[in-house]
């Protein structure tokens, strides 16, 4: 392990990056076809950026539009050293300041841990970033525990079996890398998420050509405050992913990208799928659970949807609710759209959001419109959980 884990020097503390760009300068022309032309106009790059100088006039049979020439003079484009890029890369993070920190990364390529944002990269030709073959998992990290760690790492191991993804090393060695890695960060409250890929070597469609499977890891300090208030969902008309493809947690999240967007647009949270025969599946990255008139908790099954970890830690907790008779019953079965929207609560679950309670789905108010006691109750149970819940869903890290 000592090899693997290796801590490569950071490139903030090399002190001969050089700075000043090479010259390199060519001229583009591309011309599109069945366009004629009017006016002149130019697009020229200038210290690393580009800009319309005019616009000229295109005609085509239907339309007539200003658009940036297509002409177009390309100059002091640099032709930068490993070290240039590197220091650009640098510069560039320094100047990102969004509400995610990335503190620590792990890399089976470089075969070591860095801390330095500029060097958590991870290779063009590899297989995940170019042709969607790769898996991946996240895990919370709470006052110095990993949460549910040994769940979400099965998964992932499920996943890349599913996608015929190769392990780089066993199960216990990639459990010690992703630990190390949150040591390495120092981060006590936020997130690892890591990948399983086919790997680098072409950009061929075929995964035959990759040299060797890659594990990447990456601990995320988020810095949005935490949000419990009541949401909104509309239904997705994004199609739903077929079951081989939403029961494995890939990197293939366009159809959830789109989903969340088309929620965005109408002012919502999210978007809710629904499988193919019409029953309630999921949010593009959440589940979505229901508590009935007659106080049961009802969850759709997993066999068309992603198996939630954080779902399936709520429909343990719930049945300590039975117990107390604050729940009369706990279910995972098929709902009808009908019976969701007739529901006195409704929630959606997952490890970013934990239990966020839903009143509105569409046009319909869920319950009396408030945020659900029954809702809230499973939100602290989960927040207690992470906070001292029993040795086989906290993960101690050694800092």
């Amino acid at each position: 392990m000592a090899s693997l884990l290796s801590l490569p020097k950071p490139f903030s503390q090399n002190p001969h990056f050089p700075t000043k760009p090479a010259a390199h300068s060519h001229s583009l022309n591309v011309i599109p076809r069945n366009h004629s032309f009017s006016g002149r106009g130019l697009l020229h790059f200038q210290h690393g950026s580009f800009r319309a100088r005019e616009m000229r006039v295109i005609r085509s049979s239907n339309q007539t539009e200003a658009v940036p020439d297509y002409s177009i003079q390309v100059s002091d484009v640099p032709l930068l050293t490993c070290s240039e890029a590197i220091e650009r890369l640098k510069t560039y993070r320094e100047n990102q300041h969004g509400k995610q920190q990335f503190l620590a990364m792990y890399s089976s390529i470089f075969g070591g841990i860095t801390t330095d944002p500029a060097a958590m990269v991870i290779p063009i030709d590899d297989h995940m970033v170019h042709r969607g073959h790769g898996v991946f998992d996240t895990a919370a990290i709470k006052d110095g525990y990993l949460y549910e760690l040994d769940q979400h790492l099965d998964r992932i191991l499920r996943s890349a079996s599913m996608a015929k993804i190769d392990i780089p090393f066993d199960r216990e060695s990639i459990r010690r890398i992703l630990i190390q890695t949150v040591s390495a960060s120092k981060c006590k409250t936020g997130s690892l998420r890591y990948w399983l890929s086919a790997g680098p070597g072409d950009f061929q469609l075929s995964p035959s050509g990759c040299h060797q499977p890659a594990l990447y890891a990456i601990v995320i300090q988020d810095l949005s405050p935490f949000n419990s208030k009541g949401i909104k969902v509309v239904t997705s008309s994004i199609p739903v992913k077929p079951p081989q493809f939403a029961t494995m947690k890939s990197v293939n999240y366009l159809p959830n990208v789109l989903s969340k967007m088309e929620a965005e647009e109408q002012d919502a949270f999210a978007a809710i799928w629904l499988d193919g025969d019409g029953f309630i599946a999921e949010g593009p990255n959440m589940n979505v659970a229901f508590v009935t008139k007659e106080k049961e908790l009802v969850m759709p099954q997993f066999d068309k949807i992603l198996s939630g970890c954080t779902a399936r830690r709520v429909l343990v907790l719930a049945e300590g609710l039975v117990r107390d008779g604050k729940l009369r019953g706990v279910r995972v079965e098929n709902v009808t759209v009908e019976e969701g929207k007739k529901a006195d609560e409704m929630m959606l679950i997952g490890s970013g959001i934990l239990v966020r309670p839903v009143v509105q789905w569409d046009e319909q108010v869920i319950g009396d419109g408030k945020e659900g006691s029954l809702t809230q109750i499973l939100l602290n149970l989960i927040i207690e959980d992470m906070k001292s819940g029993p040795p086989a869903v906290r993960a101690p890290i050694p800092y």
